[in-house]
């Protein structure tokens, strides 16, 4: 059976975020993620997870100023001195998490830009050292641009291209089916091709992403195929509800009779 995460960013947003441990725990999760916990200390952030009893299994590097549309700094070569500040800070705040992975956001940058593509390599490279050391993964993502314009990893063979040239075993790929779906659709075959190197799952509804099973896609059938495939992670829910995040919560209890939110 799948095992899956709530995403703590844009679910139980009915509560304030500390909160949403104990939320999400109530309704059945043993696991979460969330983008960023830097606006707490992560002593608090350990303590509500610890009360909570809940795995916290995945967050993000620090993107640079969210709030002016900073989207990531490791393909921004003007930025590397900032960069690696945020990723010291990333990795200690998963140490104290006991968090194993984390997405390093690539940026606002042209793919063809060859002094974007040599800096994000090698900020991957300095990432994956410095997480090797600590066990941890650093994931990359792909995404759409019709929700991030201009977004450096915009395309999954780019990112495949990249995790098998660095070969490191650290390095994976953060596969999210809503982006997979705007950006190149046929997510059957390339989660079955790229499953070697899937670092982590996230799922919501295409074009709105909503709740799964509520767009253009078999998302149930799609869970069911990622647990054929073998993947052994968490599938995160990186969702918005359409109404309360409770409600929306209905179409994987009807899947798994309400079995697989803990397990």
């Amino acid at each position: 059976m799948p095992r899956f995460a709530a995403n703590l960013s844009m679910m139980f947003t009915e509560v304030p975020f500390l909160d949403r441990f104990g939320a999400a725990a109530e309704a059945g999760f043993t696991a979460v993620e969330f983008l960023f916990p830097y606006a707490h200390p992560m002593e608090e952030v350990r303590a509500k997870a610890a009360a909570a009893g809940v795995e916290i299994v995945l967050f993000n590097m620090p993107p640079g100023d969210w709030d002016k549309g900073e989207r990531g700094l490791a393909a921004l070569p003007e930025r590397e001195a900032e960069f690696t500040l945020g990723l010291e800070m990333a990795l200690h705040y998963a140490s104290c998490l006991g968090v194993p992975r984390l997405h390093m956001m690539a940026g606002l940058a042209s793919a063809s830009d060859r002094a974007a593509r040599q800096r994000y390599r090698d900020a991957l490279i300095e990432a994956s050292d410095l997480a090797g050391t600590a066990g941890v993964d650093i994931l990359i993502e792909p995404l759409n641009g019709r929700d991030m314009p201009s977004y450096f990893l915009d395309s999954f063979d780019l990112a495949a291209e990249i995790i098998g040239d660095l070969d490191r075993a650290n390095v994976r790929l953060q596969y999210d089916i809503y982006h997979r779906q705007i950006m190149h659709g046929d997510v059957l075959r390339s989660l079955a091709a790229l499953m070697p190197i899937i670092g982590h799952i996230q799922i919501a509804a295409v074009p709105e992403r909503s709740e799964p099973g509520t767009g253009e896609l078999d998302d149930a059938w799609i869970v069911s195929q990622v647990d054929r495939l073998g993947y052994g992670g968490y599938i995160g829910f990186e969702y918005r509800p359409r109404t309360t995040t409770i409600d929306g919560l209905g179409w994987v209890k009807k899947m798994t009779s309400g079995s697989a939110l803990a397990t």
